[in-house]
C-alpha cells in the first residue's frame, strides 16, 4: 500500500473541488465533492504507477501559512 498527500482547492466559479499530487507528474483531477475527487486521485494515480518509466521529481514535505500584515 503506497500513501500519497495531495493538494485540494475547491475552484469558485465552477465550485469543483481540484486536487494535485505534488512531485507526481499527471497526478491531478477535479470532482463535484470531495469523495468524487479522492476517486478520480485513486483512479489517476493507479493509472500512472502502471508507467514504468515514471520518475518522481520532487517529495512532499509540507505546507506553510505566511502571515502578512
Amino acid at each position: 500500500m503506497k500513501t500519497f498527500t495531495a493538494i485540494v482547492e475547491r475552484d469558485l466559479d465552477t465550485k469543483l473541488y481540484v486536487g494535485y499530487v505534488p512531485g507526481f507528474p499527471g497526478a491531478h483531477s477535479q470532482g463535484e465533492t470531495l469523495d468524487e475527487l479522492q476517486d478520480n486521485l485513486r483512479q489517476v494515480i493507479e493509472m500512472l504507477l502502471e508507467d514504468e518509466e515514471l520518475v518522481f521529481q520532487t517529495e512532499f514535505v509540507g505546507i506553510q501559512q505566511i502571515v502578512i500584515q
